[in-house]
C-alpha cells in the first residue's frame, strides 16, 4: 500500500495554500534543489564536459525513461526522454504516416489539446495530408478506411473526460490504422497501460502530475513492433545510430533511442529524478482509487455547497481523468478570487474552474477546504471586484 501521507510530505507545499492545479505544474519536490545544486556542484563545475560520460548524463534520458515506462505501462527499453511535448507529438505523428504509407487521413477530437491539433495541422499541409476533427463521443464512428492515424489525448484537458484507449485503439486496428496517444494529463494521474492497450506510439510531459517542474522535457513510447522501423521526420543528432561518428548522412539508432533529438536537458532530468524518487513508492492501483476518492467528494461537495455551478466533467468516475471541472457565466473572475484566498486552480475558456487532484499530495482535507472557500465566494459575491476581472497573459 502507498503511504500518501509520506508522499505529501515529501512535496513543498507553500502555507496557507491549497493547491489543486498539479494538471498544469505540479509542485516541487522536496529533494529536488538540492539534487540539481548536487548536479551542477559536484557534475557540471567539477567534471565539465566529462560529465556526459562519468556522470552519465548521456545516457540520462534513456535511464529516465524506463523510470517513467512503469507509470505508464510501458517496459524497459521504450521510452526516451527530451525535448517538448509538441516536438514529441510531431516524431510521432510523422512515423506513424510514414508505416501507412498508402493512407492520408489523421482523426482527432476537438476536445484535444489545441497543441496537438497545430502540430498535425502542420504535417497534414506538409504532406498533403488530411486532419478530420470531430467531437470527443464521435470518434468511434469516425474511425473508417481510409485512416491512416487516430490521435488522441487520452483525457480531456478541459473536462476530464477520458477516452477508452483499449478500445478505440482496438477499433483503429481494426481499420488498418495506427493509435498515438498523449499522456500529457494521464500519466501520473490514471492507471496508463500501453502495452495492455496495445498502443502503438505515446507522448507525454513531465512537468504536470509527474511533477518534474516548470519546463520538465517530454517523453515517448514506441511499441516494440514499430520500434525499428519507425522513421520520424525530425532526425537529430542524439538520434544517429553513432553520433560522434559525425556522418554527414542520417543512420536512425536503435530502437526508440532514434526518437532523441537534441541535447538533453541534464539539469531539468535532474530535478525530475527526485520526483520519481516519490514516485518508485507509488502504487498505481492505489493511486486511482485515491484520485477517485478526492474527485468524487469534491464533486459532491461543490454541487451540495454551490447550485449556481455546472458540473463540466463525466459524472462517472471510471470515464474521468483525475481532473474536474464547473462552468460558471463569470468563471475567470471566480477562479482569481479563489485564488487570492489561497486554494489555486485554473480557469479555461470560455467558462470553467478548473481542479486537478494529485494524489500524491492532495487529501480530503484539501477538498473540504476549497469546497467551502468556493462557496463563500459565490454567496458573497467577492469574486465580481474589478481585480479579479483583469486577464493576465497565463491563465
Amino acid at each position: 500500500m502507498t503511504d500518501f501521507t509520506k508522499t505529501r510530505a515529501a512535496f513543498h507545499l507553500p502555507d496557507g495554500m491549497t493547491y489543486l492545479d498539479g494538471n498544469s505544474l505540479g509542485p516541487m519536490p522536496r529533494a529536488a534543489a538540492d539534487r540539481v545544486a548536487a548536479m551542477m556542484t559536484d557534475e557540471w563545475s567539477q567534471m565539465l564536459i566529462t560529465g556526459w560520460n562519468k556522470a552519465g548524463w548521456y545516457v540520462q534520458p534513456r535511464k529516465v525513461g524506463d523510470r517513467i515506462a512503469r507509470l505508464i505501462g510501458a517496459g524497459e527499453g521504450q521510452v526516451v526522454m527530451g525535448d517538448t511535448l509538441s516536438i514529441k507529438v510531431f516524431q510521432a505523428l510523422s512515423a506513424a504516416l510514414a508505416l501507412r504509407p498508402d493512407r492520408r487521413v489523421i482523426l482527432s477530437d476537438s476536445g484535444n489539446f489545441p497543441s496537438d491539433l497545430y502540430v498535425a495541422e502542420g504535417i497534414a499541409r506538409a504532406l498533403g495530408a488530411t486532419l478530420r476533427v470531430v467531437a470527443p463521443d464521435a470518434v468511434e464512428a469516425a474511425i473508417g478506411p481510409d485512416l491512416a492515424v487516430l490521435m488522441l489525448t487520452e483525457v480531456d484537458y478541459r473536462t476530464g473526460r477520458r477516452h477508452d484507449m483499449p478500445a478505440l485503439t482496438a477499433r483503429a486496428h481494426q481499420a488498418g490504422a495506427l493509435a498515438i496517444w498523449d499522456l500529457a494529463h494521464s500519466a501520473g494521474a490514471v492507471d496508463v497501460d500501453l502495452l495492455g492497450a496495445d498502443a502503438d506510439f505515446a507522448v507525454g510531459c513531465t512537468y504536470k502530475y509527474l511533477n518534474g517542474g516548470p519546463g520538465a522535457p517530454a517523453f515517448i513510447w514506441t511499441h516494440p513492433r514499430h520500434a525499428e522501423q519507425a522513421e520520424p521526420i525530425l532526425q537529430g543528432w542524439m538520434g544517429h545510430a553513432a553520433p560522434f561518428a559525425f556522418d554527414l548522412e542520417y543512420r536512425p539508432a536503435p530502437g526508440v533511442e532514434r526518437m532523441r533529438v537534441g541535447t538533453p536537458p541534464v539539469i531539468a532530468l535532474s530535478a525530475l529524478e527526485a520526483s520519481l524518487d516519490i514516485w518508485d513508492q507509488v502504487d498505481l492501483t492505489a493511486l486511482r482509487a485515491r484520485s477517485i476518492e478526492l474527485t468524487e467528494a469534491f464533486i459532491a461537495g461543490v454541487e451540495a455547497a454551490c447550485p449556481d455551478l455546472v458540473l463540466n466533467s463525466p459524472r462517472d468516475p471510471a470515464l474521468r481523468g483525475s481532473q474536474v471541472g464547473f462552468r460558471h457565466p463569470q468563471g475567470y473572475a471566480v477562479m482569481q478570487a479563489l485564488i487570492a484566498a489561497g486554494v489555486v486552480g485554473d480557469f479555461r475558456a470560455p467558462d470553467v474552474l478548473r481542479f486537478g487532484f494529485a494524489p500524491l499530495y492532495n487529501d480530503l482535507d484539501d477538498v473540504s477546504h476549497a469546497v467551502a472557500t468556493l462557496a463563500r465566494i459565490l454567496s458573497t459575491g467577492s469574486w465580481n471586484q474589478s481585480q479579479f476581472h483583469q486577464k493576465a497573459a497565463v491563465t
